[in-house]
């Protein structure tokens, strides 16, 4: 990457979690660190973690305006220019499809692919400035899509598709785009995924829960088992600063072993095969 003495970033979601580290894990190699988050209780932990080094702004990526205003005051004071975008900020929906709110799923793609379009839009005028890079956070549910998953499946691949196309259409001006692909980590997420869980689970109605109740109560025990023994989330923040600083970039890579056994599943296992393996990983088979 191309830039001033001086390298900087942007990370969405960097109040916790994922996003936490990889901004303290930038700051670290001495970039200047600008985040988002959502509480100001993390964005004063992080600023006191970084001994000042990141920067957080309270902000809704699902506000384009407000997005804009971000990159807008981030440029200010980086002179124009940005060397890595990293657009970590996502939620988790979980349920069975028949019962979800229309609303709760729209909620999901809003933030996941239209509030991350909104990011990168907003900063490509300073990425195109040094031939910055930018980092999207995926996750191998965007290929082997998981039963009671499905909003988070379909939001992810849905941006994998998006990073594909910004791919093509920003290498004239030199912008790398990689698709970072997690498999469980051990972060903030887990807990934040348990109590959803958990809600969908107490919503159910009485029909709901005949159908559905002791299908979804397996998968939810397995996700949280697979979830709680990942990768700890420091270890997968520096995974993906490596991907961030590869040269040559790569298009689409793995974080975590598990991560990497999925993506070749999905290569290498016929539809059939792939059907009874979504089942197998969260106990239904």
């Amino acid at each position: 990457m191309a830039g001033s003495s001086v390298r900087t970033a942007a990370v969405t979601g960097a109040g916790s979690g994922l996003g936490r580290d990889i901004a303290l894990g930038l700051a670290a190699k001495n970039y200047r660190v600008f985040g988002t988050a959502t509480k100001q209780a993390d964005i004063d932990e992080v600023r006191t973690a970084s001994g000042a080094a990141v920067n957080l702004t309270r902000c809704d990526i699902t506000d384009d305006s407000t997005v804009r205003q971000w990159a807008r005051d981030v440029a200010s004071q980086t002179g124009g220019g940005l060397d890595l975008l990293i657009n970590n900020a996502g939620i988790l929906t979980p349920g069975p499809l028949e019962i979800l709110s229309p609303a709760a799923i729209r909620r999901e793609f809003d933030v996941n692919v239209f509030g991350a379009i909104s990011v990168i839009n907003a900063f490509l005028p300073a990425l195109r400035q040094v031939r910055g890079r930018i980092v999207q956070i995926g996750t191998w549910t965007a290929s082997l899509p998981m039963p009671f998953n499905g909003p988070s499946g379909a939001s992810k691949a849905a941006v994998e598709v998006l990073a594909a196309v910004y791919r093509a259409e920003l290498k004239p001006f030199g912008i790398d785009v990689v698709v970072a692909v997690p498999g469980n980590m051990r972060t903030g997420g887990p807990a934040k995924t348990a109590a959803a869980m958990e809600r969908v689970a107490d919503e159910m109605t009485a029909e709901q829960r005949e159908l559905y109740g002791r299908t979804f109560g397996t998968f939810a025990n397995a996700l949280n088992s697979m979830q709680n023994s990942g990768l700890d989330s420091v270890s997968a923040a520096n995974k993906v600063i490596e991907l961030a600083e590869q040269v040559p970039a790569q298009s689409r890579a793995p974080v975590g072993t598990d991560a990497e056994e999925m993506l070749r599943a999905v290569r290498e296992k016929s539809d059939a095969e792939l059907d009874a393996l979504r089942l197998q990983v969260v106990g239904l088979n």
